[in-house]
C-alpha cells in the first residue's frame, strides 16, 4: 500500500471506530438502551482502495421530484440533484444524489447492489456526500463505498428511512461500508 492508501485506510479505521463508540454510548444511538451491552460494534468489509472511484458529475439545473417509499410505507419527496458516472470492477454505473427541498448542502445517495439482503442492510445502503462547493457539469468527485452505511431503521423500528429508488439499485456487488449485523 502506499502511504496515501495507508492514511486514507487509517482515517477510515479512526471513523468506524467513533461510529462504533456512538453506537455504544450515545443516548441517541439508533441501538435500542437494552441491546447496548452486547454491542460490540458494527461489521465492516475490509477497507478497499478499489471502491473509492472517480464520478463524472451531471447537474440537474431543474431537479426533478422524486418519491422515495419508507421503511414505514410513507413516501418523502426529494429532488434528483445530480447523476454520478463511474466505473466499478471494469463496468460502467450510475447513481443519482439527491436532498429535499429548501435543503442546501450535502448530497444523499441512497442505493442498492448485489449485496443488499445477503452480505448487508436488507433495504440498502445510504452514502452522504458534502462537496465542499457547488458541483458543476463535468467535476469529478471520488465516490467513497468503504463509507456506504445501513440507516438507522436497520438497528431499530423506531426509524423510518428512505429505501432506495429503482433507479438506485446497482447491478453489481459492492463489498465496502458497512455489513449487516
Amino acid at each position: 500500500m502506499t502511504d496515501e492508501t495507508e492514511d486514507w485506510a487509517e482515517r477510515l479505521r479512526a471513523n468506524r471506530e467513533e461510529k462504533d463508540r456512538f453506537f455504544d454510548e450515545h443516548r441517541q444511538s439508533p441501538i435500542p438502551p437494552k441491546e447496548r451491552d452486547e454491542f460490540d460494534g458494527l461489521d465492516y468489509y475490509s477497507p478497499d482502495p478499489d471502491y473509492r472511484v472517480g464520478a463524472t458529475v451531471t447537474v440537474h439545473d431543474e431537479p426533478e421530484p422524486v418519491e422515495m417509499d419508507t421503511t414505514e410505507g410513507r413516501t418523502v419527496r426529494y429532488l434528483r440533484i445530480v447523476t454520478f458516472d463511474f466505473e466499478l470492477g471494469g463496468e460502467s454505473h450510475e447513481l443519482h444524489g439527491y436532498r429535499q427541498e429548501h435543503e442546501d448542502g450535502g448530497i444523499f445517495v441512497p442505493l442498492r447492489d448485489k449485496t443488499t439482503g445477503q452480505t448487508t442492510y436488507e433495504n440498502g445502503r445510504y452514502m452522504e456526500l458534502e462537496p465542499d462547493r457547488e458541483l458543476t457539469d463535468g467535476d469529478e468527485i471520488t465516490l467513497d463505498f468503504n463509507l456506504a452505511y445501513a440507516p438507522f431503521c436497520a438497528f431499530s423500528e423506531t426509524f423510518d428511512c428512505p429505501l432506495p429508488p429503482e433507479e438506485n439499485w446497482l447491478q453489481t456487488t459492492v463489498e465496502a461500508g458497512e455489513r449487516a449485523r
